[in-house]
């Protein structure tokens, strides 16, 4: 309306209505990348549509071991509910049978004495009765005030039976409970990885490297690092590998593979040719569909078990022209370890190239580390020249300060008119 009384040009209502119409670009965040192994070291992965669930009972202990505490705890009492229970009614049909239950309503509680002899079991006389006795000899309690004769073979048998049952599931149930409290990733609690993985240069060569640590004052024998990069691959055939597994071997100098794990290391792998890695730059790194996995192995020193820790990095998590910050210092003769600052890096100078370009021309190496250095002359000069200035601006102050607080001089005349100076 105001367009056309002409108080507003029409081409300023125009393009003012185009504006507020037009759609704002929709950012769409990027979904996480489904990550094989956890930072935990927990297995992301989920089973479906699995036909055969009878192999599970073919091995029932490792099936309790690998259930959850609240289902393990509910089979447990269950399991000695349930034999208390059949026994029991096992127990009161030995004494229904025999004819125990209809003496004891029948001669009452004064002739108890004589019936002691002719009954199966003393005092079971109702359901309830035989339940407490069956607690009783499979707990082995015996208060005294129910016992066995010898009238019925059946009972002894029962007797027998029962034992043997009861011992059965003492040694399974009590061995599960042993084993999820011994678990072995139990102990791998204590082992931590950085949380980052860092690339830079080590002996003139690129480097993937990462931080493994032990919290624990107990060691770990024996202890190994195994890494592999899973990818999703695709062959010349034009099969789809979803998840394709590498091993790439580790940096050590120790021809045994093994590693002593008295403080926090870091481990190495140089990226070469027979490494995944060889063909990444820093550019193209954070394209890539790829997660390392690391995994140390060894035997805990106080109980013999073998355990294992499981990590991974993704490209996200690798920290290209990065090293890790020294954690070890000696003090007072005993070597110290600030886990506080585990995970910290440093940005260090290293080519952007891969490792294959590196190969091939030397010289990028040698041109980095001398535009390094000049970019390191430089900030000291600088940072030599700031002091410089600051020192000089507090030299001049100082001198204004002292200045302000001299004395100045006073002239007193005499009678005669001469001048006599003075400080006052």
């Amino acid at each position: 309306m105001l367009a056309r009384k002409s108080i507003i040009p029409e081409e300023y209502v125009l393009a003012r209505i185009a504006a507020e119409n037009l759609r704002k670009p929709r950012i769409r965040d990027r979904l996480p990348k489904a990550r094989f192994i956890a930072k935990s070291g927990a297995c992301n992965l989920a089973h479906k549509n699995i036909r055969e669930q009878g192999r599970f009972l073919q091995d029932i202990f490792t099936t309790l071991v690998d259930l959850k505490w609240r289902h393990t705890l509910v089979i447990f009492t269950m399991s000695f509910l349930c034999s208390w229970l059949l026994f029991a009614i096992m127990w009161w049909l030995v004494a229904f049978a025999h004819g125990d239950i209809y003496a004891y309503m029948e001669k009452g509680i004064t002739e108890k004495s004589g019936l002691e002899s002719a009954v199966c079991v003393t005092n079971v006389r109702s359901f309830t009765s035989a339940f407490l006795f069956s607690i009783e000899v499979q707990v082995t309690i015996g208060f005294g005030g129910r016992m066995m004769t010898e009238e019925c073979p059946l009972a002894i048998t029962v007797l027998i039976l029962q034992n043997i049952v009861g011992l059965i599931i003492n040694a399974v149930m009590l061995g599960c409970i042993f084993m999820k409290t011994a678990q072995a990733h139990r102990r791998a609690e204590t082992l931590i990885f950085s949380r980052h993985a860092v690339i830079a240069v080590r002996n003139g060569k690129l480097c993937f490297m990462f931080r493994v640590g032990d919290l624990r004052k107990s060691m770990i024998i024996s202890a190994s690092v195994r890494i592999q990069v899973v990818k999703k691959t695709t062959t010349p055939e034009g099969e789809v590998v979803p998840i394709h597994q590498q091993d790439i071997p580790v940096d050590n100098p120790i021809e045994s593979n093994n590693i002593f794990l008295v403080a926090p290391l870091i481990i190495c792998h140089v990226i070469d040719k027979r490494s995944p890695l060889y063909d990444i730059s820093a550019t193209d790194l954070v394209n890539q569909d790829l997660e390392v996995i690391v995994i140390l192995e060894g035997v805990v020193e106080t109980t013999g078990i073998t355990t294992q820790a499981r990590t991974s990095y993704i490209a996200e998590e690798i920290q290209w022209g990065h090293r890790f910050v020294s954690i070890v210092t000696e003090e007072e003769g005993v070597y110290s370890v600030d886990y506080s600052k585990f995970g910290n890096t440093v940005r260090v100078a290293a080519p952007r190239c891969s490792a294959r370009d590196l190969d091939e021309k030397p010289s990028i190496l040698i041109q980095t580390l001398q535009k390094s250095e000049l970019s390191h002359q430089n900030s000291l000069r600088k940072r030599n020249s700031m002091r410089r200035n600051n020192s000089m601006r507090r030299s001049n102050s100082i001198r204004r300060n002292n200045s302000s607080l001299m004395v100045p001089k006073v002239q007193f005349m005499t009678p005669e008119g001469n001048q006599c100076p003075s400080e006052s």
